[in-house]
């Protein structure tokens, strides 16, 4: 499914298989790293199956679709500009097979908002942020396993370490007056994520 969007999008703008190819494995590779156990391509299936229930409602389904695809591909524990420097080989890769200049710019703008998942004037940018959070609001179970993967993804931190960062993260959220911008995931997930976050939160000491 998401090799077959993926290839699909390119298409409207190459008919060069070659750079199809070349641009989906880089994608494959980096979010298939071995030191990824969250931000992987499930991740990204994930988020597609939120985004297709609320595809009616987004002006740029091209736009969200680019950004679903880059949004984590450059992605290490250690850095803290990550979205910095996967929206700039997003740029790279679209200027590549000539992106017309305002997707490439409402692209960078919806990667670098997962940095902070604050409210965004645009409405496709909310909807973006809203489904990259939408693991928040999912059953406890589900919530355990994301909480475990991204502490194997943070391994090389000790607790000592990484619950103070962890329980900092954590609080930022259940402090928002809203996690989720739009109403639609709003209403699906709110109360679930508060209720999964403050267990964490518990859970961490």
């Amino acid at each position: 499914m998401l090799k077959e969007t993926f290839s699909e999008l390119l298409k409207k703008y190459t008919n060069n298989e070659s750079i199809i190819t070349e641009f989906w494995e880089e994608i494959e590779k980096n979010y298939n790293y071995k030191k990824r156990y969250y931000h992987t391509l499930l991740h990204l299936d994930n988020l597609l199956k939120h985004l297709f229930e609320v595809k009616d409602k987004i002006e740029s389904w091209e736009t969200i679709l680019f950004t679903l695809f880059y949004h984590d591909i450059i992605y290490n524990a250690l850095k803290s500009d990550n979205e910095e420097q996967s929206a700039r080989l997003a740029v790279r890769r679209m200027k590549q097979i000539a992106i017309p200049d305002h997707i490439i710019h409402n692209c960078q703008i919806q990667i670098l908002a997962t940095k902070t998942h604050l409210s965004h004037p645009e409405l496709d940018t909310n909807y973006f942020i809203d489904a990259d959070l939408s693991i928040l609001g999912q059953n406890p179970k589900s919530y355990a396993e994301y909480a475990k993967n991204v502490r194997k993804e943070y391994s090389v931190y000790p607790d000592l370490i990484y619950n103070p960062g962890r329980k900092k993260v954590l609080q930022h959220f259940i402090e928002m007056e809203r996690i989720y911008k739009t109403d639609y995931f709003y209403n699906q997930f709110e109360n679930q994520a508060k209720s999964n976050l403050r267990l964490e939160l518990k859970q961490l000491g």
